[in-house]
């Protein structure tokens, strides 16, 4: 049982997925802290001082 799964686990398609889930991952921590640290920070002073960390809208109840 163990040498099928592992058989299935080396083929390329799956291994090549786990890389882009870990890419995939990786990306949107880099876009999420570029847009915390970098972009919004400039935009909340020139808008007098705004902190955008508590500013949100709820869409859906519930």
């Amino acid at each position: 049982m163990f040498k099928e799964f592992k058989e299935f686990a080396m083929r390329g398609n799956v291994v090549d997925m786990a890389v882009g889930i870990i890419i995939g991952a990786a990306f949107g921590t880099i876009v999420k802290s570029l847009v915390a640290d970098i972009i919004m920070p400039p935009i909340g002073l020139l808008l007098g001082n705004i902190d955008f960390a508590n500013l949100f809208v709820v869409l859906k109840q519930g």
